[in-house]
């Protein structure tokens, strides 16, 4: 304690003070580092104290003037980096569009742990198709989902797009981004938004794939790069009116109705311009109003924007109203395949779902 009184006596305060306003020091923390000071409020005490608060301000406008300084040298290291790189500061990403034909899974195979997860599936799209992926709980369904999509890298088979020329575009080992990229979106199981986000800043990130504007312009700002975010804010409110959510504009996702949510996540999809849309349960928890408005809209999507749907669902009524082919698969096998008439009545697939009869 004799310590402490001595090394915070007056000629001790007096002394700091006066380094301060002969300027050695350029803030009131770098004095009070100096002088081993613990309290953080304690220095302008004594500034106070001893009438000197005309040091305060000149203390904070010094500090304010280095940290400008240091901002304007950033910024000029930055400028001259791209200036000395012309091709990156000059040229806009190229702007990727998404592949359109008919998608087609070959032989996709998943395997974890010694386990076939799927086992050899094979599936198309034709292009303007809804085709439905259904089967028991368990059965692989989203799995599969997660492995055409890059979540899970499938252990063996291919993920392509045949387009209209007959080449075939390679999905196979991309990453999620990049299989979006090639015009490939999903929804999923349960909602995943931006729940602190207006429902307008939620379909804009969908629209990041498709923007061309890179490192420079986020940080210069110049005209293209504005011109193309105003794009963004314009083609994003133009989905909303498309999937009737324009009147939940700039509501936050987190408060809009269970139903409205849903729609939403179909409306981000849709804003990175897919060629096929992945739907993994789009009415699970919806109402008969709501799944009947649901239906109204898969329908308009595939006609209106041309696009084709491959949907996973447990409701057979939509299933069978809106497939024009369906898929059935159980523990990871495809099991059947065909019309809705066609599975309704196969008997692989009402064993799936109902089971055997024991004999008595």
């Amino acid at each position: 304690m004799v310590g402490r009184s001595i090394r915070y006596g007056e000629a001790f305060k007096r002394q700091l003070v006066d380094e301060l306003e002969r300027g050695k020091y350029d803030s009131l923390e770098a004095a009070r580092r100096a002088y081993g000071i613990r309290g953080k409020t304690t220095v302008s005490k004594w500034v106070r104290r001893y009438g000197r608060e005309d040091l305060l301000p000149k203390i904070v406008r010094i500090q304010s003037l280095k940290e400008r300084d240091e901002l304007a040298e950033a910024r000029k290291r930055i400028r001259e980096l791209f200036e000395t790189q012309p091709a990156i500061q000059d040229s806009p990403q190229p702007k990727l569009e998404p592949v359109r034909g008919d998608i087609e899974f070959r032989r996709i195979r998943l395997e974890q742990d010694g386990r076939a997860l799927l086992d050899n599936i094979n599936l198309t799209v034709g292009q303007g198709e809804i085709v439905a992926l259904i089967g028991p709980n368990g059965a692989g369904k989203t799995t599969f989902f997660n492995c055409i999509t890059g979540i899970y890298p499938p252990t063996k088979g291919d993920v392509a797009i045949i387009t209209t020329g007959g080449k075939r575009k390679l999905l196979k080992g991309l990453k999620p981004n990049h299989v979006t990229q090639q015009g490939m979106a999903r929804t999923f199981q349960n909602i995943r938004l931006f729940q602190n986000m207006t429902v307008l800043e939620n379909v804009m990130i969908g629209r990041h794939c498709r923007m061309s504007a890179g490192i420079p312009g986020a940080i210069f700002r110049n005209p293209a790069t504005v011109k193309e975010e105003e794009k963004v804010v314009e083609d994003s409110y133009r989905m909303l009116e498309k999937i009737g959510l324009e009147q939940f504009v700039n509501e936050y996702a987190k408060n809009l109705p269970y139903g409205a949510q849903r729609r939403l996540e179909i409306a981000r999809a849709m804003a990175t311009e897919p060629s096929i849309l992945l739907l993994d349960e789009p009415a699970a928890g919806m109402n008969a109003r709501e799944t009947n408005e649901l239906d109204d809209l898969i329908v308009r999507i595939r006609n209106q924007e041309k696009i084709s749907i491959l949907l996973i669902e447990h409701d057979m009524k939509l299933v069978m109203s809106l497939s024009d082919r369906i898929y059935v698969v159980d523990y990871g096998k495809k099991i059947a395949e065909g019309t809705a008439l066609e599975i309704k009545a196969n008997p692989a697939v009402i064993k799936a779902y109902l089971g055997e009869e024991l004999d008595a």
